[in-house]
This record gives structure tokens, sequence and C-alpha cells, in this order.
């Protein structure tokens, strides 16, 4: 099903879904909270879920020759639902990445990009991959980590975001480290974000932390205490 004409017609049913349940004054509003990045059809989460489900049920999954075409199709269509179809599809097929799955995930973050989709390659994308690899992940990460694209270098602030009491305090400091000075939004926001999961499992860590980093952003500074300062 690699052929370009062979996946539209896989896809002809969604399509069809989607227009059909399309709502357009709440498309203009997700459109504006994206910042007219993206188009929608507009259709709620669960609503757009309950489609993907009856879809997959009547069309089958994709065989695991096919997910990077399949997914590379998700990620070309303008409406911005198909990339969260994508993302669904993604995790689904997790079981079945190899080692050159990294390349897919590179360019998915690099493809579209933004905060909605970037974060969840990052925590549940390139975090399960890199645990899975993680001799790809110490030849990679030097590379990722000061990449020219600011959306690689979140999802590496972000990767080992939900690995909890397993994450490896050195290496998200080494990272974090490598990252301050940025005047980005979305760094800064991530590298707080960053922090305030670790301060969930490592508190001390995180205090120490910020006192020994003076280069910090008042914005990570306010992430990372934001979960601590509101249940203690």
């Amino acid at each position: 099903m690699k052929n370009h004409d062979a996946i539209e017609e896989y896809f002809m049913p969604f399509r069809s879904g989607l227009i059909a349940l399309a709502d357009p004054v709440q498309a203009e509003k997700m459109a504006k909270y994206m910042q007219g990045h993206f188009e929608f059809y507009g259709l709620p989460s669960p609503v757009r879920k309950a489609l993907q489900k009856q879809f997959l049920l009547e069309a089958g999954f994709p065989k695991p020759e096919d997910d990077a075409a399949i997914l590379t199709y998700l990620w070309q269509q303008p409406e911005r639902e198909w990339q969260y179809f994508g993302l669904d599809m993604m995790l689904r097929m997790k079981k079945r990445w190899a080692a050159g799955f990294i390349d897919q995930l590179y360019w998915m973050i690099t493809h579209k990009s933004w905060w909605d989709t970037v974060d969840h390659l990052a925590s549940h994308g390139l975090g399960a991959q890199w645990s899975r690899f993680p001799e790809q992940q110490k030849q990679q990460l030097p590379q990722w980590v000061e990449d020219s694209n600011l959306w690689v270098r979140r999802a590496t602030i972000l990767f080992q975001l939900k690995y909890k009491k397993a994450i490896d305090l050195d290496l998200q400091a080494d990272i974090l480290r490598k990252n301050l000075g940025s005047s980005s939004f979305f760094i800064n926001k991530a590298i707080g974000w960053s922090l305030r999961e670790i301060s969930k499992t490592n508190h001390e860590w995180v205090l120490q932390f910020i006192e020994q980093t003076p280069g910090l952003s008042p914005l990570s500074k306010r992430e990372a205490l934001k979960w601590w300062n509101k249940h203690n």
C-alpha cells in the first residue's frame, strides 16, 4: 500500500467521515487557538477518536511495511485532525518500530511543527525509541540537542518526560544547560516543564539545579516550581 493512490483510497472513508462531521464554527476557533498555523475540520477529540476507531475496525490496521508511508501521508494533509490521527496510529505501531524509525520521528518533528504534535512525538515517540535503542541515543543526542531546528531541541529536552524515577538526571541537566540563554518561549517553557516533572519525584534535585544554574530564565523557574508550590 506504499503507493500514494492506494493510501488515498484506504483513507477515503475516514476523509468522508471528517467532512460529514465538520463544524466550521469550531474549526475557526481551533485554528485561532493554534494561531492560524493549521486548518481544522472542527472535530472535538472524542468525536475524532470515535471516527478513527470505527474506520480502523472497518478498514483494518496497516501492515508494518506501510507504517512510514502511512504516517507521512497523514502528516502531509492540511487539516490538523490528520496529524492527530497520525500520533494515535504511531502509538499503535510502537511494538514494531525498528532502529530506523528514528528517521521518521525526526521528519515528523521537523514538519508541521508546533507544540501539540512535537511534545507528543518527544515524550511518547522519541522517549520510547531511545529507551529501546540506547546506543542510538548516545550517538544522536549530541547532534539533536544542538540542532538548528528549535523543535528538535525541544524534543530532546522533553524525551525523558515520562521516565519518572528512571530518568538520567545527569544527562537531563546537561541537556538543559546546553539550552540556556535561548530567547525562544518554547525552549524556556520546555526547560521549566522538564524540571516541573522531575520535582514530582525529586524536588530537592530541582531546587539544587535552580540554585546552581544562574542562567535559568524566569519563565523556566516559574514552570519548574509550579507543581510543588501548588501541592505543598
